[in-house]
């Protein structure tokens, strides 16, 4: 007979076998505990408002956005760039959303916390079927879930085109695995289908076919399957023949003609002048995508000093910290490589490194240089190969079976942690960009948003002191900032001593013009009549044309986006 407070030998062991044997009801309970606690980390968005970087631009001051939700708009959304980039199922979704919810801007942020949950359970699904283990799979999705790195993409409104689009990513990827046990166009097709709808939603997951090659060859086995393979596929998977590296090739080409398509639209939706406002040599440019890839896995592995916005160091990169950069990588790809028979080491590596290509900055169209949100995708593959990574370094040492699952709750309930600290930082504007300005150096732009923030609340002496340490970092436009606000307050003799300093510099003639003027009102006001004619008349100058410069291939580029417009027999001058 039992003794009182023992649970019989039975019970014991059909608990143990729950929690570590594959079954419908230990799915459903790991999908929970990964619902469960992103919700209570993702919660406090509920009550935070927009924020001054983007959301106007995609939700609250987009007259199209916020216009009515009709034809009109639907085939406006279709026909041309929406944020400087063509991704009219976002501007469909933001459309939807205000339509339901208006500006309350507590539904908005609920859209993309429920989007990332759906994410995270889907790729929890498309892992665990395709691979056959559900601990590492549930790991990888709880990284994916809780890492402070994803909050910039779940609490920034602006950002749901990421949502949106790692949506389709993953329902790509398990259509891919249902098209590979049986290849049929048809199936082929809803892959396509699920890319395009991805597509529309942000160009960023542009790199799926490269990912559904890797996918072929870990797990799925469809490349390269001849001899031994130990790349810890926890169930064999029935019904995937293995194919030749062409028919892989050629079976996808479809979706290269989607992804050639989708390219030429970004272009020719990228506003002109957008990157020459930068003008870095290429050499730059590949430095700070070296060294961006570095410090993308040093914040993975130590998640802090997080920003919304970290600039572009330009002429000031440090070429040693390149070069050290540079060793690390080429030393992981010299190990997964040398450790090629672990297939999911050399596919995490390529998945983190590839699909970070379109946003890692060889091309430079803004003044970041690397930025929190295009990891969102990324940071799979290196959560891939640190999951099965570390469960084969602990079957190998035949630990207690035990000891990872309680590793693994630490490292998550740290994170949690981390995560919830950090989307503290999103529940305002000055909130965000207060903190922005303590994690990052001489930030000019973040400075200016500071200062704007500020100036949006009715604190124009906090704001005038931010625009001036904006100022003093080198923006441009701070200057002009506080011209404006001095004069608004009257305190002329001031602003006119800003308009100056931004005559000093400008070289732009409409700018220009419009200094002059506000210098006329001013001295005008101040009783300086003949300083006001002056100003005037400096104004209404007409202003030589600059010499033409060569004409280039951006040049070529906007002519063609112009001539396509006018062959759209709506009104142009409907656009907001």
């Amino acid at each position: 007979m039992a003794s009182a407070g023992a649970q019989p030998q039975g019970v014991i062991e059909a608990r143990s076998k729950f929690f570590f044997s594959d079954s419908g009801a230990r799915t459903f309970v790991l999908c929970l505990f990964l619902v469960i606690p992103t919700l209570a980390v993702y919660y406090p968005v509920h009550r935070y408002a927009f924020v001054n970087f983007d959301d106007n631009a995609y939700v609250y001051d987009n007259p199209r956005v916020t216009g009515p939700l009709d034809w009109s708009n639907m085939k406006w959304a279709f026909t041309h760039p929406y944020c400087r980039n063509y991704d009219p199922l976002t501007f469909l979704s933001h459309s939807v959303a205000v339509h339901v919810f208006q500006l309350d801007a507590g539904r908005h942020h609920d859209i993309n916390v429920v989007l990332h949950l759906l994410n995270a359970v889907l790729l929890f699904w498309v892992l665990r079927r395709a691979t056959g283990f559900s601990g590492r799979s549930f790991m990888v999705a709880a990284l994916f879930a809780l890492h402070p790195l994803n909050v910039e993409n779940v609490a920034w409104i602006a950002e749901q085109k990421t949502m949106l689009s790692t949506l389709f990513f993953f329902l790509a990827l398990g259509a891919y695995h249902w098209y590979a046990e049986r290849p049929r166009l048809r199936r082929m097709g809803v892959v396509a289908l699920l890319y395009g709808l991805g597509l529309l939603a942000k160009p960023q997951v542009i790199t799926l076919p490269f990912v559904l090659l890797l996918w072929d060859y870990w797990p799925l086995r469809r490349m390269f399957n001849s001899g031994q393979d130990t790349s810890s596929i926890g169930t064999k998977i029935e019904g995937i023949a293995p194919c030749r590296f062409s028919a892989l090739l050629k079976e996808k080409i479809p979706l290269f003609v989607i992804a050639f398509v989708d390219a030429v639209l970004t272009m020719l939706a990228e506003v002109k002048g957008s990157s020459d406002a930068w003008p870095y040599p290429f050499s730059i440019q590949l430095g700070n995508a070296i060294l961006s890839y570095a410090r993308y896995l040093g914040k993975a592995l130590w998640p802090v000093h997080l920003a919304v916005m970290y600039l572009h160091p330009g002429h000031s990169l440090r070429w040693w910290q390149v070069w050290l950069a540079l060793l690390l990588l080429v030393a992981v790809s010299t190990f997964v490589v040398m450790e090629r028979e672990r297939r999911y080491l050399l596919v995490g590596w390529l998945w983190l490194l590839g699909t970070m290509i379109p946003t890692i900055g060889l091309v430079q169209f803004d003044v970041f240089g690397m930025a929190d949100r295009y990891a969102y995708i990324a940071f799979v593959g290196l959560f891939i190969m640190i999951c099965w990574g570390m469960s084969d370094w602990a079957q190998g040492r035949r630990l207690p079976r035990v000891v990872l699952p309680v590793a693994s709750v630490t490292v998550l309930l740290a994170l949690s942690v981390a995560t919830r600290h950090q989307v503290e930082y999103w529940s305002d504007s000055v909130t965000l960009w207060t903190h922005t300005v303590e994690v990052t150096h001489r930030n000019w732009v973040a400075e200016s948003f500071l200062a704007d923030a500020f100036q949006r609340r009715g604190q124009v002496d906090e704001a005038i002191l931010h625009y001036s340490q904006a100022a003093e970092y080198g923006d441009a436009d701070a200057n002009l900032h506080i011209a404006f606000i001095e004069h608004q307050r009257g305190d002329l003799r001031r602003a006119i001593r800003y308009y100056e300093k931004v005559l000093a510099v400008s070289k732009d003639d409409e700018q220009t013009a419009q200094v002059l003027a506000n210098m006329g009102h001013a001295y005008s006001d101040l009783g300086d009549d003949a300083r006001a004619a002056e100003c005037y008349a400096a104004a209404m100058r007409p202003r030589p044309l600059p010499p033409s410069p060569p004409i280039t291939w951006r040049d070529w580029r906007a002519f063609i986006r112009e001539r396509l417009l006018e062959l759209r027999p709506e009104d142009r001058s409907s656009q907001p």
